[in-house]
């Protein structure tokens, strides 16, 4: 990795980029299930632009990044340290992870608040190799009726959602794409 690549990739104008990328993030995390665009970063591979332009939204020197897998490589680590400030930790100390479903796991790895803070908890940027409005149903707040929404692993999201008010938050991100799954929405499998 060369010191262009480096310093290279953030928001061409941070202000608004960022403006758009927060309330993109928020509107996915509001209304589960919902797919939107989300760009404005030029992250290193394995990133995705989603993935890549969340973090430079969420994080900064205080907010401390787990990366999982794939994702934890030296230009990763250095893009993210020089755009944010935010010091790579390890899982259990994270305030946010990222990296693919599996590496991610196991998730009871992650901080899930506490009765007294629940907001203490960790949020998973999970990288997939596509974002659908189909698979599992999703109810609860933010969401009419229902709302459908490919996951990794309805099983474990279902455990992370019966934590409640404790328990990860998500988001889901697939090249510009992004959707959330916050603790408080209830899944099942479609059928």
């Amino acid at each position: 990795m060369n010191a262009q690549t480096q310093f290279s990739g953030g928001f061409r104008n941070a202000p608004v980029d960022a403006s758009h990328a927060f309330r993109a993030a928020m509107t996915v995390m509001a209304r589960p299930g919902e797919i939107r665009d989300l760009t404005g970063a030029e992250p290193p591979a394995p990133l995705s632009i989603a993935a890549g332009t969340l973090l430079l939204t969420l994080c900064d020197p205080e907010t401390r990044v787990h990366l999982a897998g794939e994702a934890d490589t030296e230009a990763v680590r250095k893009w993210l340290t020089f755009q944010t400030g935010a010091p790579i930790v390890a899982a259990a100390e994270a305030d946010f992870a990222v990296g693919r479903w599996d590496d991610l796991m196991p998730l009871n790895t992650y901080r899930i608040g506490t009765s007294e803070y629940p907001d203490r908890s960790a949020t998973l940027i999970v990288e997939c190799d596509a974002l659908e409005q189909q698979g599992a149903v999703l109810s609860g707040p933010g969401i009419k009726e229902v709302a459908h929404l490919s996951l990794p692993d309805i099983a474990v999201l279902t455990g992370n959602a019966a934590l409640y008010p404790l328990g990860c938050d998500f988001f889901f991100t697939s090249g510009t794409q992004v959707a959330a799954l916050p603790r408080s929405t209830q899944i099942r499998a479609e059928g």
